[in-house]
């Protein structure tokens, strides 16, 4: 009986001792979540911080209709809201990642029992609510400490049930899928979807939804890219776990489970996608605005952080077009210019001695990344100069495909000095918005902008200038005749300082022709003589008025072209002749929001009227005769020289090509009623060049460029780019219709004679 006795007592005096281990052990669970809610076990996020976690956020650039063509960030996420997620995208999150996700508070209780007992064996316990917490307010990497890691899980789950009485089941699954990082540059849903199917979120189907849950338990073990097997046995189980849970049929399943992942691959990047060298011009542009607009308690906005909005005027489709033009001509001129290059010597220099080559590559060389890490590394010149003569592997850019090869650094920049550059700019008349932006020809290898940055000498593109001076101050018009004959204008005319004796390109003179057909064949005597009438000053002040800000020396020889002027500034002026007269400064952002939506600023166009309607309208009809009868009329049957391309446009178009001197740049400059733009081609440096205008003239090098983007423009009906005639002005004062006549229409055609002999 004693010995039961004993036993007994043993027993109640373990019972009591668990009791107490068992009450102390609670309290002492209590007092940790209570420690660590009072931030006694390190800071814990305030309301405010719960309302406004911390996030970078995109800024994203917004196309005219509506696309996402590029962004500026630190990391590339761009919220969404739980309505933009697809139903089997969310249904596959909760199969998999946390099936009792709206019946638990933030901690899943059963869950944690189960990792508890079986040491983790079957699983982690995190809710979906717990990792967000992770990721929002620790980062998505542990602490390696035992001690640390298990106030770090407490802290988690009071953050998890402040952040469940904070906010519905919804907006947590959306702000958790907002904040993974997806890798490649991935960071959240929308990102995701977009860099691995080039899609937006709502637009995935179930099975490539499937793939995005199964990263999420190790994005880059289950990397669709790189582990195209193991992501699909990934995908699968996340399937079975839909079916699992009876968001899919088993019938579903058998017919996608074998379906191989069809990725569209488009991971994003500031030196790839479209309008790279807008988006460059936007960001310094945006620099700028940032320092001018700073917030209400006068802090900066980051551009690359706060998630602003950005809306600008490029339309993304006639992005697209203009940059597949280039891609399409390029290739074929870049082809017939190293064929030419062949038997030079000094390719792709022409006419130039070899100590000006050699300044060329010397300043080519001292601009390079190269040679700015060495100089920063305490290289001496001598040292630095030998590495350009050491041969390297190295990858270079071709028209098919980037190409790994070796070659000594300097010969490198030989190479890309072959190639031909270009720039283009298409923007609406009436608005002044920029609707297409081309700076070059791959933004990755050469950064330089021919839009927006580069000045080049514009030829005969200049002329119109020349005329529309002509037809305002005389009282001109297109129908009156001038004499294409030999023209000197002596010493001391207009302070030259020799005798100027312009001839024509081909060295032949057509007698008395008009005005029209001068310009229409680019008549460089006629433009001589017409300067020498109203004066060089009254044309560079009509080129000023017209929007150009390059310096445009008051001498004669600017009739001929020789100003050097951005593609941005030659449209801009063209659209003016569009525009009845007036000018609208070329734009090309509408407004900028923040994050939530409110507009910061709202852009309006600086427009200024320049001249009369009809005096626009007389430029419309002589720049019509270009592509009717003169050097333009090569879009007319889809020339280019030395090929044919699948355009021909019997529509109103006003042109005009432009050839430097020694083939060095080819313009064309071209406007319909709603649409005008301008491309330049020609290489980096001047010294590099065809040697035949066959080749280097503006019809040859840029015309096409422009013929194959108005062509994609034009089966694209969404645009609405105009056929029609251009609007002709009431009462028209100046004569245009040369082969009209006024009073007997009974008349034979012929020209208007009206004529101005000098």
């Amino acid at each position: 009986m004693a010995t039961k006795k004993t036993n007994t007592n043993e027993f109640s005096v373990y019972i009591k001792w668990f009791w107490k281990i068992f009450i102390l052990g609670i309290a002492f669970v209590v007092l940790l979540f209570l420690f660590a809610s009072w931030g006694l076990l390190g800071e814990m996020p305030s309301f405010e911080k719960l309302e406004n976690p911390d996030s970078n956020i995109a800024t994203e650039i917004i196309s005219s209709d509506g696309e996402v063509i590029g962004k500026y960030y630190a990391q590339n996420r761009v919220p969404i809201t739980f309505n933009d997620l697809p139903p089997h995208l969310v249904n596959a999150l909760i199969a998999t990642e946390d099936e009792r996700f709206y019946e638990h508070s933030g901690i899943d209780a059963r869950g944690t029992l189960r990792a508890i007992v079986k040491l983790g064996q079957d699983g982690g316990a995190s809710t979906i609510t717990q990792q967000l917490a992770k990721n929002l307010f620790h980062g998505s990497d542990g602490a390696k400490n035992i001690i640390l890691r298990i106030i770090q899980k407490i802290k988690e789950w009071v953050i998890a049930v402040r952040l469940e009485r904070q906010y519905t089941k919804q907006e947590i699954i959306a702000m958790y899928l907002n904040q993974v990082d997806f890798v490649s540059n991935a960071i959240g849903i929308n990102s995701a979807a977009k860099t691995y199917f080039n899609k937006d979120p709502k637009d995935l189907s179930i099975e490539e939804s499937a793939v995005i849950v199964g990263m999420l338990t190790n994005p880059s073990r289950f990397n669709p890219n790189k582990f195209q097997e193991r992501s699909t046995k990934r995908r699968n189980v996340v399937l079975g776990q839909l079916v699992r849970n009876n968001f899919l049929t088993e019938k579903q399943f058998d017919s996608i489970k074998n379906i191989p992942i069809a990725l569209d691959y488009k991971p994003d990047s500031h030196n790839t996608g479209y309008a790279t060298y807008f988006r460059e011009y936007l960001r310094d542009y945006m620099k700028k605005w940032i320092k001018d607009h700073p917030k209400e308690d006068g802090t900066e906005y980051d551009l690359y952080r706060d998630g602003l909005k950005i809306y600008v005027t490029l339309d993304s489709k006639m992005q697209k077009y203009a940059e597949e033009a280039v891609a399409e001509h390029l290739p074929n001129l870049q082809a017939e210019f190293f064929k030419l290059a062949k038997n030079n010597k000094n390719a792709p220099f022409l006419n130039i001695s070899k100590e000006e080559t050699e300044r060329i590559m010397m300043r080519a060389m001292k601009s390079s990344e190269r040679w700015r890490i060495m100089k920063e590394e305490g290289k001496s010149e001598d040292q630095i100069l030998k590495s350009f003569d050491i041969k390297a592997k190295m990858k270079i850019f071709s028209w098919k495909g980037e190409k790994d090869t070796i070659m000594t650094p300097r010969d490198s920049i030989r190479y890309y000095k072959h190639f031909l550059q270009t720039g283009m700019m298409a923007m609406e008349p009436q608005t002044g918005y920029i609707k297409a932006w081309v700076g070059g020809i791959n933004y990755k290898y050469f950064q330089y902008d021919h839009v927006g940055q580069g000045a080049r000498q514009v030829g005969s593109t200049f002329k119109p200038f020349v005329y529309a001076t002509a037809i305002e101050q005389l009282g001109m018009s297109p129908c009156d005749s001038i004499i294409d004959g030999q023209f000197t204008m002596h010493k001391g005319r207009w302070g030259i300082e020799k005798d100027w004796s312009p001839s024509n390109s081909d060295g032949k003179y057509k007698g008395m022709i008009t005005l029209k057909q001068a310009l229409a064949n680019s008549i460089n005597t006629v433009s001589a003589k017409l300067i020498d009438r109203v004066g060089p000053q009254a044309v560079a002040d009509m080129a000023h008025d017209l929007g150009v800000t390059s310096d445009i020396p008051a001498q004669p020889a600017i009739a001929l072209g020789a100003p050097e002027i951005t593609v941005r500034e030659m449209v801009g002026a063209f659209s003016t002749y569009a525009n009845q007269g007036v000018y609208i400064k070329p734009t090309f952002i509408t407004r900028i929001e923040d994050k939530n939506g409110i507009v910061l600023d709202q852009v309006i166009p600086e427009s200024k009227d320049v001249m009369n309607k009809d005096v626009a309208y007389a430029i419309i009809k002589l720049l019509e005769g270009v592509t009717e009868d003169g050097t333009g009329r090569r879009l007319r049957w889809g020339g280019a020289g030395f090929r044919n391309y699948d355009y021909k446009f019997n529509n109103p178009i006003a042109g005009k090509t432009g050839t430097s001197q020694n083939n060095s740049d080819g313009w064309f400059m071209g406007v319909v009623p709603n649409l005008a733009a301008g491309v330049w081609v020609g290489n980096e440096d001047r010294a590099a060049h065809f040697s035949r205008t066959y080749y280097g003239q503006g019809a040859t090098m840029a015309l096409p460029i422009w013929g194959l983007f108005m062509k994609k423009c034009y089966e694209d009906k969404d645009l609405n780019i105009s056929k029609e005639d251009f609007e002709r002005p009431k009462d028209l004062s100046i004569k245009v219709d040369c082969w009209k006549k006024e009073v007997d229409s009974t008349a034979i055609d012929e020209p208007d004679m009206g004529e101005f002999n000098f």
